[in-house]
């Protein structure tokens, strides 16, 4: 009876009752309220801008981010994102990262797609992007400092995928990786493996170097044996993973690929200045507590206009399809009397779509064919008149890619040569394109390219002033890897044709193949030329010039 009688007494006061039973907005957040109450507590908010409407409309805006970063998913992240932008993020920015930093901790599973998340953000604020970026990095050096293995792998797989979006700088991937392995221990080892395996192939394309470092000091990390067994396998995982070029790791999944790199705004934040510095790097706390602001008026306009231009105007396209739908009747009679009077356009394919199907096809036939009459055969049948430089660039390409020159191709071009002087052609046209593009070779394409033409020429297939009247041994006509070149062909005429033979093609009555060889205009060239085939063990043919600088 007493409890009865005391609540009875305590009912009339209604002031600090209402606190107890409908909390207050200060201390609403996490509290469940009814939804009859919570509308009748929207209805008495106050008018548009008052410190009431503004709390209403913050507590809004953080459940609405929070919903949309945890119903993200690679599925559904492409429309995710719009609707994510339509909130004011500009506000909001520090609830966005705090949203994000917090489902990334819980869900490391789901990293890349956060993180696509945040550089559809970035692209179009990139104010959002950096301020997460310097949340990230402030968390990476307290969970080094502090030795929290499992807070500083999931803070350092987000910054792995940053870089790989495009959102971090390579430089911040480096320097994580030199921070967690100056003082390597089977912690920071792991970290720094799965760091490495999840954007080792992004940092590959852009400096390989810096990789390369990397990989030395987990070599040594590795040699040396103070880790444990477990840890030391894994690195042995991440060499075997480097050497197939990181196969099944791309940097970024397809369906996660939303923005060009071109479009995306990439952020500088060192870890080192904030490692020595830490209040260089300010965390903005404070955005994400409520703050009553004066301008809230015009703050929300001018995000509204930001929003049009980001996603566009929804009314205006209304606007836009009543406009449409009152003119419907009239454009339809426009475009009737308009189809008449319509010429016939000529649809042109730019796409190069046939060209890509006869090369693709002339590929197919050249690894499939087991001599090089079949192929021949085969390739005659397919090719038509036009296309013979085709064939021809085909074949030498397929001859430069394998591991090891064979006499397949050089039979087979010097079987299209004796059918058609258009052969000839594309295969004189060819050379021409790779000698001036011998720089850009490695040694084995360079090698394969100069026994396919030393066979060539050696069975008189292609004349010998169209393909020697193009090269000019001067020390100024020639590179270090032309000379190579040059090199590999002579000594291979040399083997199947013998000195004495190449000595009187060299020197003959051609006087296109002899000038370019042993150049005349000055003595200096012609010695350069001498002391060449001399120095490469072809003095046997260097006599007849021998004698014009005596």
């Amino acid at each position: 009876m007493e409890r009865r009688g005391d609540a009875s007494r305590k009912r009339p006061s209604t002031g600090d009752e209402e606190q107890i039973a409908r909390p207050s907005s200060k201390r609403r957040g996490g509290i469940y309220v009814p939804p009859y109450r919570a509308i009748a507590e929207d209805d008495d908010a106050g008018e548009f801008g008052s410190a009431e409407y503004q709390r209403r409309s913050w507590n809004a805006l953080r459940n609405s981010i929070t919903g949309l970063v945890n119903k993200a998913t690679a599925a559904n992240v492409r429309h995710v994102a719009p609707e994510l932008l339509a909130e004011n993020l500009v506000r909001g920015r520090g609830l966005l990262c705090r949203a994000l930093l917090r489902s990334q901790a819980a869900c490391p599973d789901f990293t890349d797609v956060f993180t696509a998340l945040a550089a559809v953000v970035n692209a179009r604020l990139p104010c959002v992007g950096r301020l997460l970026l310097v949340r990230l990095v402030l968390r990476v050096r307290r969970a080094h400092a502090s030795g929290n293995r499992h807070q500083l792998a999931a803070a350092a797989a987000f910054v792995a995928h940053l870089v790989n979006q495009g959102v971090a700088h390579d430089l911040l991937a480096l320097e994580l990786l030199a921070l967690l392995l100056d003082r390597p221990t089977d912690g920071t080892v792991e970290v720094a493996v799965g760091f490495a395996r999840e954007c080792g192939a992004a940092l590959g394309e852009s400096c390989p170097r810096g990789l390369d470092a990397v990989f030395d000091n987990l070599r040594g990390i590795l040699h040396d044996g103070d880790i444990d067994k477990r840890v030391q396998f894994m690195i042995e995982d991440l060499f075997a993973i480097r050497k197939a070029r990181f196969r099944g790791h791309p940097p970024v999944r397809a369906e996660l690929d939303l923005i060009e790199a071109d479009d995306q705004v990439t952020h500088q934040v060192e870890l080192s200045s904030s490692l020595e510095h830490g209040d260089e790097l300010d965390p903005e706390v404070l955005l994400d507590v409520f703050e009553p602001s004066p301008s809230f008026t015009q703050d929300e306009a001018a995000y509204e206009d930001l929003k049009r231009t980001i996603l566009g105007s929804a009314g205006d396209e209304n606007l836009d399809q009543d406009q449409d739908q009152d003119q419907c009747s009239d454009d339809d009679d426009e475009a009737s009397g308009d189809e008449s009077a319509e010429t016939e356009l000529t649809i042109r394919d730019d796409t190069d779509t046939d060209l890509i199907n006869l090369r693709r096809t002339i590929y197919l036939t050249l690894m499939s064919s087991v001599g090089s009459e079949e192929a021949g055969h085969k390739l005659l049948s397919v090719v038509r008149p036009g296309q013979e430089l085709e064939l021809c660039t085909m074949l030498v390409e397929c001859c430069k890619k394998e591991k090891s020159y064979t006499s397949y191709y050089g039979r087979l071009a010097q079987r299209l040569c004796a059918i058609d002087r258009a052969y000839q052609a594309g295969f004189e046209a060819c050379f021409a394109g790779q000698y001036s593009a011998a720089h850009r070779m490695a040694t084995d394409e360079l090698r394969a390219l100069a026994r396919l033409y030393a066979h060539l020429l050696a069975a008189d297939a292609l004349p010998w002033h169209a393909i020697l009247g193009r090269v000019r041994v001067t020390e100024d006509d020639t590179t270090s890897s032309s000379r190579i070149f040059i090199k590999m062909l002579f000594q291979d005429l040399a083997e199947q044709l013998g000195i004495r033979a190449l000595s009187n093609k060299m020197n003959g009555e051609d006087t296109a193949v002899r000038d370019a060889l042993f150049p005349r205009d000055c003595a200096k060239n012609t010695r350069f030329a001498i002391n060449f085939f001399t120095a490469i063990g072809l003095g046997g043919v260097t006599e007849a010039a021998r004698k014009l600088i005596v």
